[in-house]
């Protein structure tokens, strides 16, 4: 593919008036003149116009609707807002002009996925890059502590270690747990995680959340497991949560999420096992004026039978 010139032409009209036609500022670059300039020799676009539609404001790529300025200086949608209307190459006003010939020119890339350097081999058109790269499959995962808005991403061992070191997150190894929670007042509640832990159990690693938050007029307690990986290997496991005293207990059994789903997606709908103030205060005995909760669980590997297609938990010793 090559290009001798690309106008950028306003959308505001349909008249097309001389001075409304501008040349991007780079692409007077040799390579998109004539080949015959060239000697002949080979041309390789694809990178330079790569570079052209990468915003340099954010550094981003850019996608429809491209600006430009009347001096032919590109930017994206979002920093067009960020810099109040105002070229940041030669600060003159950017009006409303969208250079649609560099538009057109996306539509014909196909450019790797963002993380081929993490693994993945896809090549998409350009404008189905951002749709595949929100859900690819070797993507980094945020951080998994719901105490702060971390925003800190990765593999899963740098999160290991970063949740080891950074938030100070108590690590276990084995697939059973059994955590005593205690709180002197257990009417106040201002949405506060209570604990995380994290488990390392068939080679993978397991988020045991356990907090309270306000439902309604009422708080209540709420224990959920997250699997440090993808949807489909987290439904190749299985876990149980139980609670209880005073001879009554509750039992959840389900599937843990994966880690892809955000702390707060999981808690609100209430997918783990939640547990009403009056039931916690119950299992807690004495005066019910301390709140006193051992949840203990396990965690399990869910087996294809070949023969049946039945699963068959595979216990951890």
């Amino acid at each position: 593919m090559e290009f001798n010139s690309i106008e950028c032409i306003s959308s505001s009209s349909e008249v097309i008036e001389e001075d409304q036609i501008r040349y991007h500022h780079h692409l007077l670059h040799p390579q998109f003149l004539p080949s015959k300039t060239h000697n002949n020799s080979a041309i390789h676009p694809t990178t330079s116009v790569h570079e052209l539609l990468e915003c340099p404001v954010c550094t981003n790529s850019m996608y429809p609707p491209i600006h430009q300025c009347h001096n032919g200086h590109t930017l994206c949608s979002t920093c067009k807002v960020r810099v109040h209307n105002r070229c940041p190459t030669c600060r003159q006003e950017l009006g409303d002009i969208r250079c649609l010939a560099l538009e057109k020119v996306a539509e014909s890339l196909e450019l790797p996925c963002k993380y081929f350097s993490l693994g993945c081999p896809e090549i998409f058109p350009y404008y189905s890059k951002l749709k595949h790269e929100a859900l690819c499959n070797v993507r980094p995962y945020n951080c998994p502590y719901a105490g702060s808005e971390c925003s800190v991403v990765g593999d899963i061992p740098y999160l290991v270690n970063h949740l080891r070191d950074d938030h100070k997150v108590d690590m276990h190894s084995g697939c059973t747990f059994n955590h005593r929670y205690v709180k002197s007042n257990p009417r106040e509640v201002e949405n506060a995680t209570w604990m995380l832990t994290v488990f390392n159990c068939f080679d993978h690693y397991f988020c045991l959340h356990f907090e309270a938050f306000q439902l309604g007029m009422a708080p209540v307690y709420m224990a959920f497991l997250r699997f440090m990986g993808d949807e489909t290997e987290a439904r190749n496991y299985s876990y149980s949560l139980e609670v209880g005293g005073n001879g009554r207990k509750l039992v959840w059994e389900g599937t843990p999420r994966s880690i892809r789903d955000s702390h707060r997606k999981v808690r609100d709908s209430h997918d783990g096992l939640v547990i009403q103030r009056n039931m916690a205060l119950f299992f807690s005995g004495g005066d019910r004026k301390e709140l006193k909760l051992r949840v203990t669980g396990r965690i399990w590997k869910e087996q294809q039978n070949p023969d049946g297609g039945v699963c068959i938990p595979n216990l951890c010793s």
